[in-house]
């Protein structure tokens, strides 16, 4: 039976990765709280405007009255599911029209420019239009994150599919597969890096689409916070709606990052 212990020079090279993850992390910590003092500190000593620039414990002050008052899980859960349906739609539905493009050639070479034109247009001049198609609501919302996402999902998506491996799709040919039989067991998992990669930039693409879409037309959500706080120049709850939606983010971004990582070690992929 083999010997499974690790060798000297394995243990010190795991010792050095633990070592500088922890500095890594020390330092993010560091910075953030660096950060945090130096705002807080210049606030009270009146080198910035508090009114204007707002402070960390005014705005620990104001998360707090938005948690009692009940209004922070309604705005927070509103945001999250908006923002949850539209990465879920957009992924999905990218990555099937993605497919179709690869199936088809003659369909990829006639829809090519206008998915360019699409990607490169402002989404934010689309946003009246789904107002006036779908309606003020949360299906205009989402339908701005699918207008963000589902483009580049669509062309990171189609690139990979595109950048499979030419030696191993014409032995697949050669042996007789079939368009489908190279696309289940050649073209999908091989591209699942791709996927990953996609998933990960839909994350923050999802949010910028539900903000952008609550700056327009809400009556709820962080989005709602933030416009509805500069309209009445209440900028505690402008920074405080801001930092929970960067909190709100960095908690999606790690479950995709977290599914990532089971998926990977599940399916046996190396990225």
């Amino acid at each position: 039976m083999p010997d499974s212990t690790p060798s000297p020079r394995r243990l010190a090279w795991l010792r050095r990765q633990k070592r500088q993850r922890s500095a890594v992390r020390a330092v993010q910590i560091f910075l953030l709280l660096f950060f945090l003092i130096l705002w807080e500190v210049s606030a009270r000593l009146g080198w910035i405007d508090a009114f204007i620039f707002s402070s960390p414990t005014r705005v620990a002050k104001t998360v707090s009255v938005l948690y009692q008052s009940g209004d922070l899980w309604v705005h927070l859960w509103t945001s999250c599911a908006e923002t949850a349906a539209g990465f879920i739609l957009g992924t999905l539905s990218g990555t099937l029209v993605a497919v179709l493009l690869w199936w088809s050639n003659f369909l990829s070479r006639v829809l090519e420019p206008y998915l360019v034109v699409l990607n490169a247009l402002p989404k934010t001049a689309l946003g009246p239009i789904f107002i006036v198609w779908i309606g003020a609501g949360t299906s205009s919302i989402i339908a701005m994150t699918l207008a963000i996402s589902l483009i580049v999902t669509i062309l990171n998506m189609l690139a990979g599919f595109l950048s499979t491996d030419g030696e191993k799709l014409r032995l697949l040919k050669s042996m007789g597969a079939g368009r489908g039989q190279i696309l289940r067991k050649l073209v999908l998992p091989s591209n699942l890096p791709t996927l990953f990669n996609t998933l990960r930039v839909n994350v923050g693409l999802s949010w910028v689409g539900v903000v952008m879409g609550e700056f327009l037309v809400s009556k709820a959500g962080l989005g709602y916070l933030i416009v509805y706080g500069s309209q009445v120049f209440n900028m505690d709850l402008v920074m405080a709606s801001v930092l929970v939606l960067a909190a709100a983010a960095v908690v999606m971004y790690r479950i995709v990052l977290w599914l990532e990582k089971f998926l990977k070690k599940r399916l046996g992929v190396i990225a």
